[in-house]
């Protein structure tokens, strides 16, 4: 059946692997704000970094500014600085999954700021000497985003507040997150009262 198809239909399948690869060139789209981006969230595949020209197609000025050219937004006049609604924060480029809502706090400096990557998340940091003070970028592992700084002055226990640009994250909401592919990152949010999860499957009692 498979042979019949190919020699009587090329063209039908030609027009299905064009439809198939632009699917997968929309899921992929690092500035998309879809929640169903599965292929960067579950990392089904390496991700692959766009061109500078793409980015900015994809990417508003703000966002390319801030992930591309390490750029800072204004403060109180952005997204998620006063954000209360529980979910998680991935990287607006590549949908690498970055914070949690259950770390972020009210440091009133007016950007979003949270404790703590998402446990077991590393990001990258490095030495900012710029604006003549010396600070600590942190930056995405996948895309290489630049994200803000981290300071030592959060609470306690960990003491260290992650001050993001909001231009630098896309939030998926917590009622999303698993049809979105983050599902893994469910669990803090089940602990807290936060989420129920759905029923377990039934099996048949053996007679």
């Amino acid at each position: 059946m498979n042979s019949g198809f190919l020699t009587s239909k090329p063209v039908a399948l030609l027009l299905f692997l064009a439809a198939l690869n632009i699917s997968r060139a929309q899921t992929n789209a690092p500035g998309s704000h879809s929640a169903t981006n599965t292929a960067a969230m579950n990392h089904s595949t390496p991700f692959q970094k766009p061109s500078p020209d793409q980015l900015k197609k994809q990417l508003s000025p703000m966002q390319y500014r801030v992930t591309q050219q390490a750029g800072t937004e204004p403060p109180f006049q952005n997204e998620f600085w006063n954000s209360k609604q529980h979910g998680l924060y991935v990287d607006v480029v590549s949908g690498e999954a970055l914070f949690s809502s259950l770390d972020k706090f009210d440091s009133g400096c007016g950007w979003p700021s949270f404790t703590r990557p998402l446990p077991g998340k590393k990001l990258v940091e490095k030495t900012d000497t710029s604006l003549g003070m010396t600070r600590v970028e942190v930056r995405s592992n996948e895309a290489d985003s630049h994200l803000g700084h981290v300071f030592e002055d959060g609470p306690a226990p960990g003491g260290l507040r992650y001050c993001i640009n909001s231009a630098s994250l896309r939030f998926v909401p917590l009622a999303d997150m698993a049809k979105a592919g983050y599902g893994a990152y469910l669990e803090p949010f089940i602990k807290a009262g936060l989420y129920q999860a759905g029923p377990k499957p039934v099996t048949a009692k053996k007679e």
